[in-house]
């Protein structure tokens, strides 16, 4: 049951991104009840590993109600057996890890995937029930959710590894949260998405950006103020970014 990027637990983040909208949330039981399923299967193969997620607990694809926060949650996926592309894959890939079946997390723009390494060629829709797609099918997936104009470079097919999927995570959640006007939970994405290790500088005030234009300008200062400690920065930067905290400040003040 290996890990990657330095043991970050992909379980446990997302679970963890699931307790900051329901701080009641125990994080080791939703382990424990992960542990539960898998070891219904013990060791198997990929198709065990999908019949286990898709068939046996029934998790589909949220089709009616797609937008809503919850699907987000691995939590609310269990619960409710419904999902978007990238907590479904996420599910896969744990339930798969703790039965020697080494998914990986494929971040095409628009439809996460899933890839099987000992079948590279054939990617998995978790949304679509765990179907294998072949370049051709993904092209023409990605030309339903982006255009037919877009094209599918080898970039966007490539392994994507824990902090790619949780960033992608917390900005799905931020876009469903901005949409229904909730600023606290964009606040608590944000800080998320800023805690993620080896994000650029730039993202951080793009970050700072996006809570400054929602009003929530002490948050804004703060991440700034942050972001301006980071011992591998110039000098000149830094001083640059806490000039646009005490702006911020000054503002809200």
């Amino acid at each position: 049951m290996s890990r990657d990027e330095g043991d970050i637990p992909l379980d446990e983040a997302a679970l963890m991104i699931a307790a900051h909208a329901d701080p009641a949330l125990h994080v080791p039981s939703q382990l424990d009840r992960l542990d539960e399923i898998a070891a219904r299967l013990g060791p198997a193969d990929i198709d065990a590993v999908c019949h286990l997620v898709f068939e046996t607990l029934g998790i589909r694809g949220d089709v009616q109600t797609y937008d809503d926060p919850q699907n987000s949650y691995l939590d609310k996926v269990l619960d409710r057996r419904l999902g978007i592309p990238i907590s479904m894959s996420v599910l896969l890939i744990e339930i798969g890890r703790r039965c020697n079946v080494p998914l990986v997390g494929v971040g095409m723009p628009g439809h996460f995937l899933v890839r099987d390494p000992d079948h590279p060629e054939l990617l998995i829709d978790a949304f679509s029930g765990g179907k294998r797609l072949d370049r051709t099918a993904c092209a023409g997936l990605l030309h339903t959710v982006a255009g037919a104009e877009v094209d599918l470079p080898d970039e966007l097919l490539a392994s994507v590894g824990t902090r790619a999927i949780l960033t992608r995570m917390l900005a799905n959640l931020d876009h469903s949260f901005r949409r229904r006007g909730n600023v606290q939970g964009v606040r608590w994405a944000t800080r998320l998405r800023a805690a993620i290790p080896g994000q650029s500088m730039a993202e951080h005030v793009a970050l700072a950006d996006g809570l400054a234009a929602l009003g929530c300008l002490e948050d804004a200062a703060a991440l700034l103020e942050e972001s301006a400690l980071n011992p591998a920065l110039p000098q000149e930067t830094a001083r640059t970014l806490r000039g646009r905290a005490r702006v911020l400040a000054a503002r809200f003040n």
